[in-house]
Protein backbone atom coordinates (compact mmCIF):
# COMPACT_ATOMS: atom_id res chain seq x y z
CA UNK A 1 0.00 0.00 0.00
CA UNK A 2 3.30 2.38 0.01
CA UNK A 3 1.71 3.79 -3.44
CA UNK A 4 -1.31 4.31 -2.35
CA UNK A 5 -0.29 6.15 0.65
CA UNK A 6 2.20 8.29 -1.45
CA UNK A 7 -0.67 9.26 -3.63
CA UNK A 8 -2.57 10.40 -0.70
CA UNK A 9 0.67 12.93 0.65
CA UNK A 10 0.66 13.90 -2.87
CA UNK A 11 -3.16 15.22 -2.85
CA UNK A 12 -2.74 16.17 0.62
CA UNK A 13 1.07 18.14 -0.57
CA UNK A 14 -0.63 19.90 -3.20
CA UNK A 15 -3.83 20.95 -1.22
CA UNK A 16 -1.98 22.66 1.98
CA UNK A 17 0.31 24.26 -0.24
CA UNK A 18 -1.87 25.60 -2.58
CA UNK A 19 -5.29 26.21 -0.81
CA UNK A 20 -4.43 26.81 2.60
CA UNK A 21 -0.86 28.40 1.78
CA UNK A 22 -1.84 30.15 -1.29
CA UNK A 23 0.69 29.35 -3.28
CA UNK A 24 0.87 28.99 -6.57
CA UNK A 25 0.89 25.53 -8.29
CA UNK A 26 3.96 25.10 -9.30
CA UNK A 27 5.32 25.42 -5.57
CA UNK A 28 2.26 22.81 -4.66
CA UNK A 29 3.41 20.08 -7.43
CA UNK A 30 7.39 20.43 -6.76
CA UNK A 31 6.47 19.66 -2.84
CA UNK A 32 4.00 17.07 -4.07
CA UNK A 33 6.70 15.29 -5.88
CA UNK A 34 9.36 15.35 -3.51
CA UNK A 35 6.71 14.35 -0.61
CA UNK A 36 6.01 11.21 -3.11
CA UNK A 37 9.76 10.60 -4.34
CA UNK A 38 10.30 10.09 -0.16
CA UNK A 39 8.16 7.17 -0.40
CA UNK A 40 10.67 5.32 -2.05
CA UNK A 41 12.55 5.17 0.89
CA UNK A 42 16.46 4.62 0.09
CA UNK A 43 15.77 4.22 -3.54
CA UNK A 44 14.20 8.09 -3.45
CA UNK A 45 17.08 10.31 -5.60
CA UNK A 46 17.18 7.36 -8.02
CA UNK A 47 13.29 7.17 -8.15
CA UNK A 48 12.98 11.12 -8.48
CA UNK A 49 15.62 11.78 -10.42
CA UNK A 50 14.66 9.10 -12.98
CA UNK A 51 10.93 10.75 -12.99
CA UNK A 52 12.01 14.20 -13.51
CA UNK A 53 14.22 13.49 -16.55
CA UNK A 54 11.44 11.50 -17.79
CA UNK A 55 9.15 14.58 -17.15
CA UNK A 56 12.03 17.19 -18.57
CA UNK A 57 11.83 14.43 -22.05
CA UNK A 58 8.08 14.69 -22.59
CA UNK A 59 6.22 16.03 -25.73
CA UNK A 60 3.83 16.88 -22.96
CA UNK A 61 5.63 18.82 -21.01
CA UNK A 62 6.97 20.54 -24.42
CA UNK A 63 2.80 21.58 -26.03
CA UNK A 64 1.97 22.90 -22.73
CA UNK A 65 4.66 25.58 -22.85
CA UNK A 66 4.58 26.17 -27.02
CA UNK A 67 0.22 26.45 -26.46
CA UNK A 68 1.26 29.03 -23.36
CA UNK A 69 3.83 30.86 -25.36
CA UNK A 70 1.06 30.76 -29.39
CA UNK A 71 -1.89 31.98 -26.81
CA UNK A 72 -0.26 35.01 -25.65
CA UNK A 73 0.79 35.80 -28.98
CA UNK A 74 -2.64 35.76 -30.90
CA UNK A 75 -4.20 37.61 -27.78
CA UNK A 76 -1.66 40.45 -28.15
CA UNK A 77 -2.08 40.80 -32.06
CA UNK A 78 -5.70 41.36 -31.48
CA UNK A 79 -7.46 38.56 -32.85
CA UNK A 80 -10.01 37.94 -29.96
CA UNK A 81 -11.43 41.17 -30.56
CA UNK A 82 -11.88 41.15 -34.24
CA UNK A 83 -13.49 37.33 -33.07
CA UNK A 84 -15.96 39.21 -30.79
CA UNK A 85 -16.72 41.65 -33.79
CA UNK A 86 -17.59 38.80 -36.24
CA UNK A 87 -19.71 37.39 -33.29
CA UNK A 88 -21.47 40.99 -32.76
CA UNK A 89 -22.64 41.29 -36.01
CA UNK A 90 -23.74 37.93 -36.09
CA UNK A 91 -25.80 37.96 -33.19
CA UNK A 92 -26.23 41.78 -31.58
CA UNK A 93 -29.15 42.74 -32.86
CA UNK A 94 -31.03 39.92 -32.10
CA UNK A 95 -32.04 39.77 -27.45
CA UNK A 96 -29.60 38.51 -25.58
CA UNK A 97 -26.78 38.77 -28.52
CA UNK A 98 -23.98 40.21 -25.81
CA UNK A 99 -24.87 36.93 -23.63
CA UNK A 100 -24.50 34.75 -26.34
CA UNK A 101 -21.87 36.61 -28.47
CA UNK A 102 -19.67 36.47 -24.44
CA UNK A 103 -20.91 32.80 -24.61
CA UNK A 104 -19.15 31.64 -28.11
CA UNK A 105 -16.38 33.83 -27.81
CA UNK A 106 -15.72 32.32 -24.34
CA UNK A 107 -15.53 29.16 -26.18
CA UNK A 108 -13.43 30.16 -29.41
CA UNK A 109 -10.60 32.01 -26.86
CA UNK A 110 -10.71 28.89 -24.18
CA UNK A 111 -9.95 26.98 -26.82
CA UNK A 112 -6.92 28.57 -27.65
CA UNK A 113 -5.93 30.29 -23.90
CA UNK A 114 -7.72 27.81 -21.75
CA UNK A 115 -7.28 29.59 -18.26
CA UNK A 116 -10.28 30.82 -16.61
CA UNK A 117 -9.14 33.81 -15.21
CA UNK A 118 -8.06 34.74 -18.71
CA UNK A 119 -10.80 33.72 -20.26
CA UNK A 120 -12.65 36.35 -18.09
CA UNK A 121 -10.26 39.51 -18.13
CA UNK A 122 -10.35 39.19 -21.93
CA UNK A 123 -13.60 38.57 -22.91
CA UNK A 124 -15.01 39.87 -20.17
CA UNK A 125 -13.33 43.47 -20.59
CA UNK A 126 -15.42 43.80 -23.97
CA UNK A 127 -18.59 42.00 -23.67
CA UNK A 128 -19.57 42.77 -19.70
CA UNK A 129 -19.71 46.96 -20.53
CA UNK A 130 -21.56 45.45 -23.75
CA UNK A 131 -23.90 43.51 -21.73
CA UNK A 132 -24.69 46.18 -19.46
CA UNK A 133 -25.28 48.29 -21.99
CA UNK A 134 -28.02 46.01 -23.56
CA UNK A 135 -30.21 45.99 -20.47
CA UNK A 136 -28.61 43.63 -18.03
CA UNK A 137 -27.58 43.85 -14.68
CA UNK A 138 -23.74 43.83 -13.53
CA UNK A 139 -24.91 41.08 -11.63
CA UNK A 140 -26.18 39.09 -14.77
CA UNK A 141 -22.99 40.08 -16.31
CA UNK A 142 -20.56 38.98 -13.95
CA UNK A 143 -22.57 35.55 -13.83
CA UNK A 144 -22.58 34.90 -17.57
CA UNK A 145 -18.66 35.24 -17.76
CA UNK A 146 -17.56 33.50 -14.25
CA UNK A 147 -20.13 30.70 -15.62
CA UNK A 148 -17.80 30.79 -19.26
CA UNK A 149 -14.47 30.73 -17.37
CA UNK A 150 -14.44 26.97 -17.51
CA UNK A 151 -15.12 25.80 -20.77
CA UNK A 152 -11.02 26.21 -21.89
CA UNK A 153 -10.35 23.72 -19.79
CA UNK A 154 -12.67 20.91 -21.31
CA UNK A 155 -10.71 21.98 -24.71
CA UNK A 156 -7.98 20.16 -25.79
CA UNK A 157 -4.24 20.99 -24.74
CA UNK A 158 -5.06 22.64 -21.05
CA UNK A 159 -2.41 22.44 -18.35
CA UNK A 160 -5.27 20.20 -17.09
CA UNK A 161 -5.49 18.18 -20.25
CA UNK A 162 -2.01 17.28 -20.31
CA UNK A 163 -1.91 16.58 -16.22
CA UNK A 164 -4.60 13.89 -16.10
CA UNK A 165 -3.16 12.56 -19.29
CA UNK A 166 0.38 11.72 -17.55
CA UNK A 167 -1.26 11.05 -14.21
CA UNK A 168 -0.19 7.13 -13.86
CA UNK A 169 -3.58 5.64 -14.10
CA UNK A 170 -4.24 7.18 -17.14
CA UNK A 171 -0.83 7.23 -19.07
CA UNK A 172 -0.87 3.13 -19.43
CA UNK A 173 -3.94 3.08 -21.00
CA UNK A 174 -4.93 6.16 -23.40
CA UNK A 175 -2.95 7.93 -26.45
CA UNK A 176 -2.44 11.00 -26.92
CA UNK A 177 -3.58 11.88 -29.84
CA UNK A 178 -6.35 9.90 -29.52
CA UNK A 179 -7.93 12.35 -27.31
CA UNK A 180 -7.46 15.14 -29.23
CA UNK A 181 -11.00 14.78 -31.06
CA UNK A 182 -12.27 13.21 -27.89
CA UNK A 183 -11.90 16.48 -25.95
CA UNK A 184 -13.36 18.97 -29.06
CA UNK A 185 -16.50 17.53 -29.20
CA UNK A 186 -16.46 17.56 -24.82
CA UNK A 187 -15.33 21.61 -25.68
CA UNK A 188 -18.06 21.63 -27.92
CA UNK A 189 -21.49 20.34 -25.56
CA UNK A 190 -20.01 22.14 -22.74
CA UNK A 191 -20.22 25.49 -24.83
CA UNK A 192 -23.75 24.09 -26.23
CA UNK A 193 -24.64 23.78 -22.63
CA UNK A 194 -23.45 27.51 -22.10
CA UNK A 195 -25.67 28.29 -24.61
CA UNK A 196 -28.62 26.81 -23.15
CA UNK A 197 -27.90 28.49 -20.03
CA UNK A 198 -27.42 32.18 -21.86
CA UNK A 199 -30.81 31.12 -23.38
CA UNK A 200 -32.27 30.42 -19.77
CA UNK A 201 -30.63 33.69 -18.11
CA UNK A 202 -32.07 35.85 -21.18
CA UNK A 203 -35.38 35.29 -20.61
CA UNK A 204 -35.43 35.22 -17.04
CA UNK A 205 -33.15 38.12 -15.97
CA UNK A 206 -33.65 40.51 -19.01
CA UNK A 207 -30.66 40.70 -21.27
CA UNK A 208 -31.66 43.22 -24.43
CA UNK A 209 -30.78 43.28 -27.86
CA UNK A 210 -27.05 44.93 -28.28
CA UNK A 211 -26.04 49.02 -28.26
CA UNK A 212 -26.63 49.68 -32.16
CA UNK A 213 -23.04 51.54 -31.55
CA UNK A 214 -22.00 48.00 -30.83
CA UNK A 215 -22.79 46.33 -33.43
CA UNK A 216 -20.52 46.32 -36.73
CA UNK A 217 -22.14 45.58 -40.11
CA UNK A 218 -21.16 42.00 -40.59
CA UNK A 219 -19.19 42.48 -44.17
CA UNK A 220 -16.70 45.11 -42.43
CA UNK A 221 -16.29 43.12 -39.30
CA UNK A 222 -15.98 39.85 -41.62
CA UNK A 223 -13.46 41.51 -43.70
CA UNK A 224 -11.44 42.75 -41.19
CA UNK A 225 -11.35 39.64 -39.13
CA UNK A 226 -11.82 36.17 -41.26
CA UNK A 227 -8.11 35.76 -41.19
CA UNK A 228 -8.40 34.99 -37.47
CA UNK A 229 -10.76 32.37 -38.43
CA UNK A 230 -7.92 31.30 -40.17
CA UNK A 231 -5.61 30.90 -37.77
CA UNK A 232 -8.22 28.31 -35.49
CA UNK A 233 -8.84 26.28 -38.76
CA UNK A 234 -5.12 25.64 -38.98
CA UNK A 235 -5.15 23.01 -36.12
CA UNK A 236 -7.46 20.80 -38.33
CA UNK A 237 -4.58 20.18 -40.89
CA UNK A 238 -2.47 17.95 -37.85
CA UNK A 239 -5.74 16.35 -36.46
CA UNK A 240 -6.92 15.53 -39.94
CA UNK A 241 -3.77 14.59 -40.84
CA UNK A 242 -3.11 11.83 -38.44
CA UNK A 243 -6.67 10.86 -37.57
CA UNK A 244 -8.90 8.14 -39.74
CA UNK A 245 -9.65 7.93 -42.68
CA UNK A 246 -7.14 10.22 -44.05
CA UNK A 247 -3.81 9.24 -41.85
CA UNK A 248 -4.69 5.89 -43.50
CA UNK A 249 -4.76 7.47 -47.12
CA UNK A 250 -1.47 9.11 -46.44
CA UNK A 251 0.51 6.24 -44.48
CA UNK A 252 -0.36 4.01 -47.40
CA UNK A 253 0.59 6.79 -50.29
CA UNK A 254 3.81 7.45 -48.27
CA UNK A 255 4.31 3.94 -47.14
CA UNK A 256 5.08 5.23 -43.28
CA UNK A 257 2.76 5.80 -40.23
CA UNK A 258 1.68 9.12 -40.12
CA UNK A 259 0.14 9.03 -36.88
CA UNK A 260 3.96 7.79 -35.56
CA UNK A 261 5.70 10.11 -37.84
CA UNK A 262 3.84 13.13 -36.66
CA UNK A 263 3.46 13.51 -33.03
CA UNK A 264 0.24 15.34 -33.04
CA UNK A 265 1.04 17.36 -29.81
CA UNK A 266 4.25 18.68 -31.10
CA UNK A 267 2.94 19.71 -34.39
CA UNK A 268 -0.29 21.80 -33.34
CA UNK A 269 1.02 23.97 -31.84
CA UNK A 270 4.22 24.92 -34.11
CA UNK A 271 1.18 24.60 -37.30
CA UNK A 272 -0.99 27.11 -35.13
CA UNK A 273 1.84 29.29 -34.18
CA UNK A 274 2.86 29.30 -37.41
CA UNK A 275 -0.41 30.33 -38.80
CA UNK A 276 -0.79 32.97 -36.15
CA UNK A 277 2.58 34.68 -37.45
CA UNK A 278 1.35 34.76 -40.93
CA UNK A 279 -1.86 35.78 -40.79
CA UNK A 280 -1.34 38.28 -38.09
CA UNK A 281 2.64 39.33 -39.38
CA UNK A 282 1.04 42.87 -39.43
CA UNK A 283 0.25 42.89 -36.14
CA UNK A 284 3.22 40.96 -34.39
CA UNK A 285 5.75 43.08 -31.83
CA UNK A 286 8.33 45.25 -34.02
CA UNK A 287 12.04 45.45 -33.09
CA UNK A 288 13.44 43.52 -30.65
CA UNK A 289 12.61 46.01 -27.50
CA UNK A 290 8.85 44.88 -28.09
CA UNK A 291 9.46 41.73 -28.51
CA UNK A 292 11.64 41.76 -25.48
CA UNK A 293 8.62 43.26 -23.69
CA UNK A 294 6.07 40.14 -24.89
CA UNK A 295 8.95 37.32 -23.84
CA UNK A 296 9.55 39.41 -20.73
CA UNK A 297 5.39 38.76 -19.98
CA UNK A 298 5.53 35.48 -20.97
CA UNK A 299 7.96 34.26 -19.39
CA UNK A 300 6.45 33.93 -15.90
CA UNK A 301 3.92 32.47 -17.79
CA UNK A 302 5.97 29.65 -19.54
CA UNK A 303 8.21 28.93 -15.54
CA UNK A 304 5.00 28.59 -14.07
CA UNK A 305 3.72 25.60 -16.30
CA UNK A 306 7.00 24.06 -17.17
CA UNK A 307 7.35 23.42 -13.15
CA UNK A 308 4.27 22.59 -13.05
CA UNK A 309 4.06 19.92 -16.04
CA UNK A 310 7.34 18.75 -14.91
CA UNK A 311 6.41 18.00 -11.29
CA UNK A 312 3.45 17.03 -12.53
CA UNK A 313 4.50 14.17 -14.84
CA UNK A 314 7.84 13.11 -12.53
CA UNK A 315 5.43 12.46 -9.65
CA UNK A 316 2.95 10.60 -11.81
CA UNK A 317 6.30 7.93 -12.63
CA UNK A 318 7.13 7.64 -9.13
CA UNK A 319 4.02 6.83 -8.13
CA UNK A 320 3.89 4.36 -11.41
CA UNK A 321 7.42 2.90 -9.98
CA UNK A 322 5.67 2.04 -6.63
CA UNK A 323 3.48 0.18 -7.93
CA UNK A 324 0.08 2.39 -7.85
CA UNK A 325 -1.80 0.48 -10.67
CA UNK A 326 -1.55 -2.49 -9.07
CA UNK A 327 -2.15 -1.54 -5.50
CA UNK A 328 -5.26 0.90 -6.56
CA UNK A 329 -6.84 -2.56 -8.51
CA UNK A 330 -8.25 -3.87 -5.12
CA UNK A 331 -9.44 -1.07 -3.51
CA UNK A 332 -11.48 0.17 -6.84
CA UNK A 333 -12.81 -3.70 -6.72
CA UNK A 334 -16.08 -2.36 -5.02
CA UNK A 335 -17.03 -0.15 -7.65
CA UNK A 336 -16.54 -2.94 -10.37
CA UNK A 337 -20.61 -3.82 -9.69
CA UNK A 338 -21.59 -0.30 -9.10
CA UNK A 339 -23.61 1.04 -12.38
CA UNK A 340 -22.02 4.06 -14.22
CA UNK A 341 -24.46 5.88 -13.34
CA UNK A 342 -23.95 6.00 -9.26
CA UNK A 343 -20.38 5.52 -9.97
CA UNK A 344 -20.03 9.20 -12.05
CA UNK A 345 -22.58 11.30 -9.46
CA UNK A 346 -20.67 9.86 -6.67
CA UNK A 347 -17.16 10.98 -8.49
CA UNK A 348 -18.91 13.92 -10.07
CA UNK A 349 -19.92 15.51 -6.66
CA UNK A 350 -16.13 14.90 -5.43
CA UNK A 351 -14.52 16.75 -7.83
CA UNK A 352 -17.38 19.34 -7.83
CA UNK A 353 -16.86 19.74 -3.96
CA UNK A 354 -12.47 19.67 -4.37
CA UNK A 355 -12.79 22.20 -7.16
CA UNK A 356 -14.43 24.90 -4.98
CA UNK A 357 -11.03 25.56 -3.16
CA UNK A 358 -9.05 24.37 -6.01
CA UNK A 359 -8.27 25.60 -9.47
CA UNK A 360 -8.86 23.35 -12.47
CA UNK A 361 -5.56 22.37 -13.03
CA UNK A 362 -4.97 22.02 -8.74
CA UNK A 363 -7.85 19.53 -8.75
CA UNK A 364 -6.99 16.97 -11.39
CA UNK A 365 -3.45 17.00 -10.02
CA UNK A 366 -5.20 16.41 -7.03
CA UNK A 367 -7.63 13.73 -7.45
CA UNK A 368 -8.00 12.89 -11.29
CA UNK A 369 -5.76 9.87 -10.85
CA UNK A 370 -8.04 8.17 -8.74
CA UNK A 371 -11.22 9.23 -10.29
CA UNK A 372 -10.18 7.74 -13.41
CA UNK A 373 -9.40 4.63 -11.81
CA UNK A 374 -12.77 5.01 -9.89
CA UNK A 375 -14.77 5.30 -13.57
CA UNK A 376 -12.91 2.88 -15.13
CA UNK A 377 -13.43 -0.02 -12.50
CA UNK A 378 -17.41 0.64 -13.05
CA UNK A 379 -17.16 -0.03 -16.44
CA UNK A 380 -16.93 3.54 -18.15
CA UNK A 381 -14.78 3.52 -21.24
CA UNK A 382 -11.17 5.35 -20.43
CA UNK A 383 -11.88 8.15 -22.81
CA UNK A 384 -15.25 8.98 -21.53
CA UNK A 385 -13.93 8.82 -17.92
CA UNK A 386 -10.91 11.51 -19.28
CA UNK A 387 -13.73 13.86 -20.18
CA UNK A 388 -16.24 13.56 -17.26
CA UNK A 389 -13.17 14.48 -15.43
CA UNK A 390 -12.14 17.40 -17.14
CA UNK A 391 -15.85 18.65 -17.54
CA UNK A 392 -16.60 17.99 -13.65
CA UNK A 393 -12.84 20.25 -12.60
CA UNK A 394 -13.70 22.58 -15.04
CA UNK A 395 -16.23 24.05 -12.98
CA UNK A 396 -13.12 26.63 -11.01
CA UNK A 397 -15.50 29.84 -12.66
CA UNK A 398 -18.64 28.44 -10.96
CA UNK A 399 -17.72 27.13 -7.42
CA UNK A 400 -17.77 29.67 -4.94
CA UNK A 401 -16.49 30.97 -2.84
CA UNK A 402 -12.75 30.43 -4.19
CA UNK A 403 -13.33 30.37 -7.89
CA UNK A 404 -10.92 33.37 -8.56
CA UNK A 405 -12.52 33.99 -12.65
CA UNK A 406 -16.00 35.50 -10.72
CA UNK A 407 -14.13 38.31 -8.84
CA UNK A 408 -12.60 39.01 -11.73
CA UNK A 409 -15.71 39.32 -13.82
CA UNK A 410 -17.29 41.05 -10.76
CA UNK A 411 -14.52 43.67 -10.75
CA UNK A 412 -15.26 44.21 -14.37
CA UNK A 413 -18.99 44.75 -13.56
CA UNK A 414 -18.64 46.72 -10.17
CA UNK A 415 -20.64 44.73 -8.52
CA UNK A 416 -20.31 42.90 -4.96
CA UNK A 417 -19.19 39.19 -6.06
CA UNK A 418 -21.24 37.91 -3.00
CA UNK A 419 -24.66 38.90 -5.12
CA UNK A 420 -23.38 35.80 -7.69
CA UNK A 421 -22.69 33.49 -5.52
CA UNK A 422 -26.34 31.42 -5.07
CA UNK A 423 -27.23 32.33 -9.35
CA UNK A 424 -23.73 30.94 -10.64
CA UNK A 425 -24.11 27.84 -8.56
CA UNK A 426 -27.76 26.76 -9.94
CA UNK A 427 -27.03 28.61 -13.57
CA UNK A 428 -23.67 26.96 -14.12
CA UNK A 429 -21.94 24.48 -11.26
CA UNK A 430 -25.28 22.24 -11.08
CA UNK A 431 -25.58 21.97 -15.16
CA UNK A 432 -22.00 21.40 -15.41
CA UNK A 433 -21.75 18.80 -13.00
CA UNK A 434 -25.07 17.31 -14.75
CA UNK A 435 -23.74 17.36 -18.00
CA UNK A 436 -20.41 15.36 -17.29
CA UNK A 437 -22.60 13.14 -15.65
CA UNK A 438 -24.79 12.45 -19.04
CA UNK A 439 -21.19 12.18 -21.03
CA UNK A 440 -20.09 9.50 -18.46
CA UNK A 441 -23.38 7.11 -19.02
CA UNK A 442 -23.07 7.88 -22.71
CA UNK A 443 -26.49 10.09 -23.37
CA UNK A 444 -23.59 12.43 -25.03
CA UNK A 445 -21.55 11.30 -27.90
CA UNK A 446 -18.29 11.24 -27.74
CA UNK A 447 -15.70 9.95 -30.22
CA UNK A 448 -13.25 7.22 -29.23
Amino acid sequence: MNAVYALVAFIAAIVLWNAVLKRNIGEAMVVGFLVTAAFAGRDALAVGWQGLVDGLKSEITFAALAFVFVSELLTRTGLVQRLVDILSSVLGRRRGGSAYAATVASGLFGAVAHNGAAIVATIGSITIPWMKRSGASGETAALVLSGNAGVGATFPFSGAFFILLAAPTVLPVLGTGGMVATMFVTGAWMVVMRLIVAYAIVARRGVGAMNPADVHPFRRSFRAGWTSLLVLASIAVPVLLTAPPTSDLVSAHTGVSVAKEVPLLVWLPVVLLLAGLLVERRSLPSGRAQWWELLGRVGPKLGLVGVTMIAAFAASNVLSTLGLGAQLTPLLAGLTGVSPLVAAIVVGLVIVVVAGPLNTTSTVAAVGPVAFAALTAAGIPPHVAFAAILVWASSEGCSPPGAAPLYVAAGIAEINPVRVFVPVVLYYLLPTLLFGVLLAVGVLWLPS
